[in-house]
C-alpha cells in the first residue's frame, strides 16, 4: 500500500480482502465506508465479530453452528428426530430449512471429500453421523450434499459407511432448473434428469 494510507486503514483493507468473495477494491470500499460512517455502525460491526467468536459453538448432536447446545432444531420436539438431512455446510442447512418443506433434523459435515484439497472422510463429521444412526432411532438419512463431484464422492462414501445399518438412505433428486434451457445444462445434471424421469 502507499505511504499515504495509514497503517490501521491498510490493516483493515487487508483483513476484509481475506474474506471469501471480497477483492481488493471491495475491501477498500468497505474500509472507507466505515471511516465515514457514524461511530455506532463500526462499533456494532466490531461487537458482532467479537460475539460470533465468543458466543457460537457447534451443536453436540448435529454440528450446526449454535449459541445453545443442543441447537434449536435438535431441541425442537416438533421436528422429526427419525429423519436426518446430511449437508456439507451450515449455509446448506439454512437453505433447506428456508424451503419449509423439511421437518426433520440435520447433520452438518463441515465440508466434502476432496483429495486435491487434502480433505478426506476423517476430516468430516462422518464418523459422528454413523454413531448417531447407531445410537438414535434414525429411520432415514437424506444425503443432501452438493451435486458436484466432491458432493457425489461424499454421498457415496456415507452410503457405504451406513450400509448394513437399519436405516433408509436417500439422495436429493437432481434435475433441470425451472426456466432453464437444455443447451445450457451441464451433462451431470442432464444425466440425473434423464435417470429421474417420471410418467406424466
Amino acid at each position: 500500500m502507499s505511504n499515504t494510507v495509514p497503517g490501521s486503514v491498510t490493516r483493515l483493507i487487508e483483513s476484509f480482502a481475506r474474506l471469501p468473495g471480497v477483492g481488493p477494491k471491495t475491501a477498500s470500499r468497505l474500509t472507507y465506508f466505515l471511516l465515514r460512517a457514524p461511530d455506532d455502525i463500526s462499533r456494532n460491526l466490531s461487537e458482532a465479530v467479537h460475539d460470533i467468536k465468543l458466543k457460537t459453538r457447534l451443536c453436540s448432536i448435529c454440528f450446526n453452528i449454535t449459541e445453545a447446545d443442543p441447537c434449536p432444531v435438535c431441541s425442537d420436539p416438533n421436528r422429526d428426530a427419525t429423519v436426518i438431512a446430511v449437508v456439507e455446510d451450515p449455509l446448506d442447512a439454512l437453505a433447506v430449512d428456508r424451503t419449509d418443506a423439511f421437518k426433520g433434523r440435520y447433520h452438518v459435515l463441515h465440508g466434502a471429500i476432496s483429495p486435491v484439497d487434502g480433505i478426506g472422510p476423517e476430516n468430516l463429521k462422518i464418523k459422528e453421523l454413523v454413531q448417531r444412526v447407531q445410537r438414535d432411532q434414525i429411520e432415514e438419512v437424506i444425503l443432501a450434499t452438493n451435486p458436484g463431484y466432491q458432493g457425489e464422492a461424499t454421498a457415496l462414501w456415507i452410503q457405504k459407511e451406513l450400509a448394513g445399518l437399519p436405516v433408509r438412505v436417500t439422495r436429493l433428486a437432481r434435475g433441470l432448473p425451472t426456466g432453464g434451457d437444455l443447451e445450457y445444462v451441464d451433462t451431470v445434471t442432464l444425466t440425473r434428469a434423464l435417470q429421474g424421469r417420471h410418467p406424466l
